[in-house]
């Protein structure tokens, strides 16, 4: 699609999600269900930054219209392909004559992104491959689809939302995106993994393939897996199993690496016939200052503590509260909501009493936003988070919060 009807595609359904969110704020009832359809299928052909973040939107499962969350999640698992012959353009581009190199490529992507689409390729000496191809354009594209991006955020202005964030919240988008393009880089994150995870079996990292791989290519081997959405009614030993690795895996990045993976939808997780965990995708790996991880155990900890006031300081040292009077019964609130996952022994994440809880506060949230205010430096990582703890929710994980908690409040007084 050229990028002027790009343009008119974005902004129409720009304007479609406008109104539906300005109708709620102003008392009125949305078709949710008919937002999500017309999303969906927009969305899934255009591609690039928008698809993207209607994928990170679709990570809140419960704080969303039920209607349009369903919608959203088939980004992440059914978006529409791009057209095989664009993708045979870039691999011709990059390897010469395919047959050369493959005895075949299958022309059906098993799986299907935002920025780019994997497909499953054998070599002439017999090797099973997978094939990430970038989307042909993307790049050429990305910074005016970014311009429209910005231009739909400014909706977060009808919610109070200050510009001052909704330009942080984009800044933290754009980056990622330019990131996510840069294949090369993707590439090192695999092997940087692969090396420092090579003593944890229950996790498989694919290897990255860099003969092979290029700008608009990333060649690695293929690493067989039933996606993450399907175990959600599976063997619950199997679930909880996934469940114990994530939550090491993402306890060790953060507090020994200072690193996260950043792009935690469930497609980009999988798991093998041996009950390995499978990461993906590895395109956005986000560094995690020791200061920033501080400050939001400082704020964990009051939460915990059931404490309004430290929460109120723990906030106002992060950045997320301007302007006068603490709503101190919003945190009061959201202490009790929290503080349950945290209890001691194992608690169950699939508690739909939690989540209706912290749902049952988002108008509250929402009425506050011109006190409470996402702080900038951390809006990727508490939205890396929040998508890391929806996939414990899917998995129905029940795990000990407050033994795993214990040690790193320990190592923050220490």
């Amino acid at each position: 699609m050229r990028e002027s009807g790009r343009t008119r595609r974005l902004l129409g359904l720009g304007a479609r999600t406008g109104g539906a969110l300005i109708r709620t704020r102003m008392g009125g009832q949305a078709d949710w269900r008919a937002l999500g359809e017309a999303l969906f299928e927009g969305l899934s052909e255009l591609k690039g930054p928008a698809m993207k973040l209607a994928q990170i939107m679709s990570q809140w499962d419960d704080l969303l219209p039920p209607d349009l969350a369903e919608e959203l999640s088939r980004l992440q698992r059914q978006a529409e392909p791009m057209p095989w012959s664009g993708i045979r353009r870039t691999l011709v581009a990059q390897y010469g004559d395919l047959e050369e190199l493959f005895a075949e490529i299958e022309e059906r992507p098993f799986a299907s992104a935002s920025m780019g689409q994997v497909h499953r390729a054998t070599t002439r000496d017999g090797d099973t491959l997978v094939l990430k191809v970038q989307y042909p354009g993307l790049a050429e594209v990305l910074e005016s689809d970014l311009a429209q991006v910005r231009r739909l955020m400014r909706l977060g202005r009808w919610f109070k939302v200050p510009q001052a964030r909704l330009d942080a919240l984009f800044e933290e988008l754009a980056v990622s995106l330019r990131g996510e393009l840069d294949y090369h880089a993707e590439a090192q994150a695999l092997a940087r993994y692969r090396e420092r995870y090579a003593y944890l079996e229950s996790l498989v990292i694919p290897e990255p393939l860099p003969d092979l791989s290029g700008e608009r290519v990333l060649a690695m081997r293929y690493e067989p897996g039933t996606p993450l959405r399907e175990l959600e009614a599976g063997n619950d030993a199997l679930r909880q199993g996934v469940a114990q690795t994530l939550a090491d895996w993402i306890t060790e990045e953060l507090f020994t690496h200072g690193e996260l993976h950043a792009d935690p939808h469930a497609g980009n997780f999988a798991v093998n016939d041996q009950g390995q965990l499978v990461i993906y995708d590895l395109g956005a790996v986000i560094p995690v200052p020791e200061a920033r991880l501080a400050a939001m155990m400082q704020l964990l900890e009051a939460t915990l503590a059931k404490d309004p006031m430290a929460m109120d300081e723990a906030l106002l040292k992060m950045g997320g509260r301007q302007g006068q009077g603490a709503p101190l019964s919003l945190y009061r609130e959201a202490a009790e909501a929290v503080e349950p996952l945290f209890r001691p022994g194992e608690q169950d994440f699939g508690d739909v009493r939690v989540h209706r809880r912290l749902r049952d506060l988002s108008p509250k949230v929402w009425a506050a936003m011109d006190r409470l205010q996402p702080p900038a430096d951390t809006l990727l990582l508490s939205r890396t988070l929040n998508g890391h703890y929806w996939n414990l929710v899917r998995l129905g994980a029940r795990l000990d919060m407050a033994e795993r908690t214990r040690p790193l409040f320990s190592r923050r007084h220490a």
